[in-house]
């Protein structure tokens, strides 16, 4: 399928390793000019390398970037200062108990996992309504419709994207521009396979690891094993899209079955 991508800028934050990296891929693998961010040069380098490897002739440059600082983010407005895809996938995410996450921590996680996208939507969105297209995608994850016990302030910032999403989608009535939300659930990222890995060293296999993880901590998978990144990474190019014109204002799950609604 010509998912009709060929030569759209497409900017991925956080996108040098993870869900990130698969998106930025399967975007260059449709054609478009793709962005992608990460803290260190190496980091950019070294993801470049990779798509360009499983991508022939894929249209990727980097710029280094810490969404934790506002100036960094505006440095990366002024190299990039306009795209036709925004995919807000940058985040951070900490198991802590809530009686130790401290002011800081709880600052430090919005700044990163809200405020990078509402800064970069606020200035991309209203220059794709001027030109009457465009796609805005913010990775949430079915912790923000199921706030984890773990890592509460975490779940927050998921959920506030969802916020941020639906109220920009509001604002694009009669445009060729949509917004919407992508809801990962367990995924094997790269901490997943640092956890099965440390797991692994404590006696268990990783296939053993991850069986123990869905029985105890997500029972409700109906997928039973962590998704790809590449699945994920499916549904997200998919949304970015000009067949996905109709989806617009929603927030998509790529969840396993982990979240027990039909709503």
């Amino acid at each position: 399928m010509d998912l009709q991508l060929t030569n759209k800028i497409a900017l991925v934050t956080g996108s040098t390793a993870g869900i990130g990296l698969a998106i930025a891929q399967q975007l260059a693998a449709e054609g478009a000019e793709v962005i992608i961010t990460g803290r260190t040069e190496g980091r950019i380098q070294e993801a470049i390398r990779s798509i360009s490897a499983q991508v022939s002739g894929a249209k990727v440059r980097g710029v280094a970037v810490d969404f934790g600082h506002a100036d960094e983010v505006q440095h990366l407005m002024r190299e990039v200062p306009e795209v036709d895809i925004l995919v807000n996938n940058v985040g951070i995410f900490e198991p802590k108990p809530f009686a130790e996450i401290t002011d800081e921590e709880w600052m430090r996680f919005f700044e990163v996992n809200v405020m990078s996208g509402v800064r970069l939507s606020r200035q991309y969105f209203p220059l794709m309504l001027r030109k009457n297209w465009g796609r805005v995608l913010f990775i949430s994850s079915e912790s923000g419709l199921q706030i984890p016990a773990e890592m509460i302030h975490y779940g927050t910032t998921k959920t506030a994207q969802l916020g941020v999403a639906r109220g920009l989608a509001e604002l694009t009535k009669g445009t060729g521009v949509t917004v919407n939300s992508v809801l990962p659930g367990p995924t094997a990222s790269e901490g997943v396979q640092e956890f099965l890995q440390k797991m692994s060293t404590e006696g268990k296999s990783p296939e053993e690891a991850e069986t123990e993880f869905f029985q105890n901590a997500r029972p409700s998978s109906l997928l039973q094993r962590f998704a790809t990144t590449e699945e994920v990474a499916s549904m997200v190019v998919y949304l970015a899209s000009p067949l996905a014109s109709a989806t617009n204002g929603a927030s998509v799950r790529v969840d396993g079955g982990v979240i027990r609604s039909i709503g």
